[in-house]
């Protein structure tokens, strides 16, 4: 055999021995453990007397058997309250609200003229006489009417059909006789100015 494989069972052989011993030793330690255990409970069995082991299972004494009822609860006297009721109020007794006067309404006011319809007098135009009637309702001009204006040539009643409408829009729009005058159309602008305001003077408040 070389010297390694010795080498190799001289070790196996040391283990071996070390297993084995360590085996003895486990189970002689643990054979001490169960006799050392075994003789501590019977010592104790030995030296305590029958019945200590059960006092803390034994049943409360009681009353019971000899048919008492166990004392009433006390119950506590009511301790009287330290604290004082509050004082009713003595102020006075809160005044009713006063209703707020209902506001006047304010009076509508009233137009600039009279409702009604006012005819105007005659105004010279030059070429012939123009006359208006104006219709007033809410206190406002809502109507200008031509009664009268030249038409007796060709050239008068193109002019005035041309101005007559503007004249009588202006009207309205300013609710007076300060009209503009039309342009082609001054004489029977002026006319018609002094028409309206005799038919307004008679409207007036």
């Amino acid at each position: 055999m070389s010297k390694g494989q010795i080498q190799k069972i001289g070790k196996a052989i040391n283990f071996m021995k070390k297993f084995f011993f360590s085996s003895i030793v486990f189970v002689t330690f643990a054979g001490y453990v169960l006799y050392v255990r075994h003789s501590t409970a019977s010592l104790v069995d030995a030296i305590t007397p029958p019945g200590l082991l059960n006092v803390q299972s034994a049943p409360t004494l009681t009353n019971v058997s000899s048919g008492s009822s166990p004392p009433p609860k006390q119950t506590p006297a009511p301790v009287a309250s330290t604290t004082q009721p509050k004082p009713k109020s003595v102020s006075d007794p809160t005044p009713k609200p006063v209703p707020a006067p209902k506001p006047i309404p304010a009076p509508t006011p009233q137009g600039q003229y009279k409702n009604g319809v006012y005819t105007g007098n005659l105004a010279d135009a030059y070429y012939g006489n123009i006359q208006v009637r104006v219709t007033i309702s809410g206190g406002a001009i809502i109507h200008v009417a031509f009664l009268q204006y030249p038409s007796d040539r060709n050239t008068s009643v193109r002019i005035n059909m041309q101005a007559m409408p503007h004249l009588q829009q202006e009207a309205i729009a300013a609710q007076n006789s300060k009209v503009n005058i039309v342009s082609g159309a001054t004489d029977s602008s002026q006319a018609f100015r002094q028409s309206l305001a005799y038919a307004l003077a008679q409207a007036k408040n």
